[in-house]
């Protein structure tokens, strides 16, 4: 069931990278809305590969078919069915016997006993997030019906780091594909990208995603929190290795009288002095815009020579892995974490 997830709306995966097809189905959907496939394509396009020098080469045009749960533009109630076709692929590049450093090789090998599609990652693959940015698209469009909205923005790549800024400030920032407030910034992460780029490697940062008009009240103490499963959803987008809310490690640096979020009453509504806890106290939404920052590792897949094992040699090794990745994942991750806590916000609805 690790490609499973949800219980109001359940969003199952299926695919690998350099199969057939990707795709998800969506139960759970309400009867009788009506999609806006613009912004659906709007946001497929954001993911897409191949479309900048900070991207990978390999182009994929996401095209997607629905192929259940809409009927004359609008969801019947059945499951919705989605397969995207993947149509750019190398598979002449993965090598089976040679573990590559930072993936999944190892511990799908383990699991299923060698028989896992190796090829591109196989199921394990960020290939694999443009059915959910699908599906989060979908969703989307049902939370904006009732005020919600959901944006992200570059906190940081890399050692540059974006200025502090309010959440409906990081709304403003969505028409821009490389959404950063301070354009120096900017500049200096994009830099460090192209550097990576031109020296075989690979750089990390951090995604700041925010929902704004999140109602006080969804959510469950403990395993249920609000925070436990966003957690959940985000963890779950490859190359995520960090989940904080609201200021998350830097309250550890804080004293009681700092983090705490005082309130107020004005006119006639409790109002907050401030967001460290970014929206959620005791695992439920407080009111205020929830605030959630991912780190994206850098991505493994570089043409620098490390050590690894050949499996069917019995062997240690050098490697430098071939194909066409991202020399820096967090500008197409994006919409990938918006969809996801899209997908986490309507589950609790």
């Amino acid at each position: 069931m690790g490609s499973v997830w949800g219980h109001k709306i359940n969003i199952s995966l299926f695919g690998e990278s350099h199969g057939a097809a990707i795709g998800c189905v969506i139960d759970g959907l309400p009867s009788g809305l009506a999609i806006d496939f613009d912004a659906v394509d709007a946001q497929m396009a954001r993911r897409a590969p191949g479309r900048s020098p900070l991207s990978t080469l390999r182009k994929e045009t996401d095209r997607y078919e629905v192929l259940s749960g809409i009927l004359n533009g609008k969801t019947t109630g059945a499951p919705l069915a989605v397969m995207i076709r993947n149509e750019d692929t190398k598979s002449q590049d993965y090598n089976p016997d040679i573990l590559r450093p930072g993936h999944a090789d190892y511990t799908a090998m383990t699991k299923y006993k060698g028989y896992a599609d190796y090829r591109g990652g196989g199921h394990f693959s960020g290939r694999l997030t443009a059915p959910v940015v699908f599906a989060g698209a979908i969703v989307r469009q049902i939370l904006a019906q009732q005020g919600i909205v959901i944006g992200a923005r570059i906190y940081r790549i890399y050692d540059v780091t974006d200025e502090e800024t309010a959440p409906d400030d990081v709304l403003d920032l969505l028409p821009d594909s490389f959404p950063v407030k301070n354009p120096e910034a900017k500049e200096r992460m994009q830099q460090a990208i192209l550097r990576a780029k031109s020296d075989g490697d690979s750089v990390g940062g951090i995604v700041e995603c925010v929902a704004i008009h999140v109602p006080a009240g969804l959510g469950d103490p403990f395993f249920h929190s609000m925070e436990s499963r966003l957690a959940s959803l985000m963890f779950s987008i490859p190359a995520v290795k960090g989940v904080e809310f609201g200021d998350g490690f830097a309250l550890a640096q804080m004293t009681g009288s700092q983090a705490g979020d005082g309130l107020s009453l004005q006119e006639g509504k409790i109002c907050f002095a401030s967001n460290h806890n970014g929206g959620i106290n005791g695992g439920i939404a407080n009111g205020q815009p929830l605030v959630c920052r991912v780190a994206v590792k850098p991505t493994p897949s570089i043409q620098k020579i490390q050590k690894t094992v050949n499996v069917m040699k019995g062997e240690t090794v050098s490697v430098t892995v071939k194909g066409r990745h991202d020399p820096c994942i967090v500008p197409r991750a994006l919409p990938v974490v918006e969809a996801m806590m899209a997908i986490g916000v309507y589950d609790f609805m």
